[in-house]
């Protein structure tokens, strides 16, 4: 017979006993909890992200306190106005340009003697006074080894001016000279004496 009665209490109390159950209760202080630890949360993911990609710490102060004092708005106001390259993405671009530029620097042309630099039209370097490059002989335009004919005058040039043997081996000891690690000339064989 309690059982009817207690049926009896709980349709009594309507909507006001659901709201006051123990169920109800703890789910909302739960979800209260949940939402209290998401918005912490965020707050701390603002923090750490302003810290990786801002230098000053004012303004990672104020970042945080956007996140912080916003309740899940303000992380998304935060993400609106940040920075859009971190400090690593920063400082790896600039390492790269200044590998870049030195890659660059190093392309330039220089003496194959003593690695000063020289202009593309320099018949000698003004360092060593190596002979970089022949004068045409109509119209004193500098010329390079391998050339067949002046381009700037069309005139051709002689077979015996032109020794293609020395002016490839001349070649290939410049280029060897920019990057020591690859031998462009076939390196003869140390032999072991047959026995």
């Amino acid at each position: 017979m309690t059982l009817p009665l207690s049926s009896s209490v709980t349709t009594a109390h309507g909507p006001h006993g659901f709201l006051h159950s123990t169920g109800f209760v703890i789910a909302r202080n739960l979800a209260v909890v949940l939402a209290v630890v998401f918005w912490l949360g965020l707050a701390f993911w603002v923090y750490k992200d302003a810290r990786r990609r801002m230098r000053d710490p004012f303004l990672v102060f104020v970042a945080t306190l956007v996140g912080l004092g916003l309740p899940f708005i303000g992380p998304i106001v935060y993400l609106l106005f940040r920075p859009s390259e971190t400090l690593e993405d920063v400082r790896s671009r600039r390492i790269e340009l200044r590998a870049l530029e030195q890659q660059l620097a190093r392309s330039r042309p220089s003496c194959p003697v003593c690695s000063s630099p020289v202009e593309p039209d320099y018949l000698a370097c003004p360092v060593c006074m190596t002979m970089l490059r022949q004068a045409c002989a109509r119209c004193n335009a500098p010329l390079e080894p391998l050339w067949q004919m002046c381009p700037y005058c069309a005139t051709p040039l002689e077979p015996s001016q032109v020794d293609l043997d020395a002016a490839l081996a001349a070649e290939a000891k410049t280029i060897a000279l920019v990057d020591d690690g690859i031998p462009l000339m076939p390196q003869a064989e140390p032999r072991v004496a047959d026995a």
